[in-house]
C-alpha cells in the first residue's frame, strides 16, 4: 500500500504529471522539460527526482554529450500503480492492462485506405532502427508502411538478425541505408533511436510528428544480451505506440 501511495502521490502533484504527459510523448532533456512545462529547471530537476525515486521515469546518459542525459517514462509502471490503487480504493475494482497481443497478429486495421509511414533513423542503421522497423511491421501489419536509415550506415550486424529470428522476425532483407535517399519523402512519424542522429535529423517534407526513443547502441557491448535487451525494450515502445499511429491515422495527432 505504501507503494501505491508513494507513485500516487508523484502523479497527482500537476508538474509531475505534467512532465509524465510529456515524457509519454518522447524522452527528453531537462532543458527541453523546461521550455515544454514553462518551469524552471531546477523544480523541473527535482520532480523529476521524485518521480524517479517512485519508479516512474528512469534516465541515461545522452551518447550524443555525456554532460546531458535523456528521461523516459515507464508507461508499464504507471499503468500497474494506477490499477494497483483502484483495487486499493475498492477491492471490487480490479482494473487490468490489456496483455500484450502476440507478433504474429496485426493488432490493428486502418481505417482509411491510406497507410501510416513512419521512419525509424539511427547513426550506422545496422541494427536498432531495423529492428524498430521490423517489429513495427509485424505488430501494426498492413496499416503500417515503416522504413529505417541512418545517417552513417553499416552493415547489417548480425547480432541484431540472430535476436530478431529468434522472435521470429528476418532481417536479412532490411539492408542499410542513408537518410538522404527519403530526404523527399513524406512521413506520419519520424522516430530517432540515437541521440546522435537527432542532433542531424533533417526536415520532411509535410512536417511530420517526431518522436525520440534514446536507446543505446546494442553493437558497442558486443553481445546477445546487449541485442536481446534492445529488442526488449522496443517491443514495449512499438506496442505503446501503435495506438498512438491510430490518432496520426485518424488525423488527431500533431507534430511536437
Amino acid at each position: 500500500m505504501r507503494g501505491v501511495t508513494t507513485a500516487l502521490q508523484a502523479m497527482a502533484d500537476p508538474h509531475r504529471w505534467r512532465l509524465l504527459c510529456e515524457l509519454a510523448r518522447s524522452d527528453r532533456r531537462v532543458s527541453e522539460l523546461t521550455a515544454l512545462v514553462g518551469t524552471p529547471q531546477n523544480l523541473v530537476s527535482y520532480h523529476l527526482r521524485e518521480l524517479r525515486n517512485a519508479g516512474l521515469v528512469s534516465s541515461r546518459r545522452s551518447s550524443f554529450d555525456g554532460r546531458d542525459a535523456y528521461y523516459r517514462i515507464d508507461l508499464g509502471r504507471c499503468g500497474e500503480e494506477l490499477c494497483a490503487a483502484a483495487e486499493a480504493l475498492d477491492g471490487g475494482m480490479r482494473l487490468q492492462a490489456a496483455p500484450p497481443r502476440p507478433l504474429s497478429r496485426p493488432s490493428w486495421r486502418p481505417s482509411s485506405r491510406r497507410r501510416v509511414r513512419v521512419l525509424f533513423l539511427c547513426t550506422g542503421n545496422s541494427a536498432r532502427s531495423q529492428m524498430a522497423e521490423a517489429l513495427l511491421e509485424q505488430l501494426a501489419g498492413p496499416a503500417v508502411e515503416a522504413r529505417s536509415a541512418g545517417s552513417h550506415p553499416k552493415p547489417l550486424h548480425p547480432g541484431a538478425v540472430r535476436v530478431m529470428a529468434e522472435r521470429g522476425v528476418d532481417l536479412s532483407a532490411k539492408a542499410p541505408k542513408h537518410l538522404r535517399r527519403f530526404a523527399r519523402a513524406r512521413f506520419d512519424l519520424v522516430v530517432t533511436l540515437c541521440d546522435k542522429v537527432r542532433e542531424v535529423c533533417p526536415e520532411f517534407p509535410g512536417a511530420p510528428e517526431t518522436v525520440h526513443w534514446s536507446v543505446p547502441d546494442p553493437s558497442t557491448a558486443g553481445d546477445t544480451a546487449a541485442f536481446e535487451q534492445v529488442a526488449a525494450d522496443l517491443e514495449v515502445r512499438i506496442r505503446q505506440l501503435i495506438a498512438r499511429l491510430g490518432a496520426i491515422e485518424g488525423g488527431t495527432a500533431h507534430a511536437r
